[in-house]
């Protein structure tokens, strides 16, 4: 019986590491709106045009009694969408089907429970994700200095 329960929390334990695989998540030690300004400002810096800003965390706000729902997740939230032609064209000539990873997204958000502000991305797979990888990376730690 205890190799059973042993099996099944070294199971669940290897599940919650594996979800965080795809994504990066870093703490920001500014507030949300001057980390959101320097995420814009190194998307910016890079020479690359933001497409949309989705207040994700205004949406929630604002469903939440449609759906039942009474915690509030975030005192902020932001998704900024953006795009670089000659990086999507290299992952997409590499592999067609990424175009999935096209646009690029990184998310700015600030936990209500916490009121820490986080930047985080998802992780692309493949040989043509490491160049967006680096590109997120580099935005992330020019932003968060």
């Amino acid at each position: 019986m205890r190799r059973i329960s042993l099996f099944f929390f070294l199971l669940a334990t290897l599940g919650s590491a594996i979800a965080d695989d795809w994504r990066v998540r870093q703490a920001s030690p500014d507030n949300f709106a001057d980390t959101r300004d320097a995420v814009v400002m190194a998307i910016e810096n890079k020479g690359l045009v933001i497409n949309y800003t989705g207040r994700i965390g205004e949406m929630l706000d604002r469903t939440a009694a449609d759906l039942g729902a009474a915690r509030r997740l975030y005192e902020n939230a932001e998704v900024i969408e953006f795009c670089s032609a000659s990086l999507s064209r290299q992952m997409m000539e590499t592999d067609p089907h990424d175009i999935v990873n096209c646009p690029f997204t990184i998310a700015v958000y600030t936990l209500a429970e916490t009121g820490k502000t986080w930047v985080a991305y998802r992780k692309p797979p493949g040989k043509s994700g490491l160049a967006l990888e680096k590109l997120l990376r580099d935005i992330v730690t020019e932003a968060i200095r």
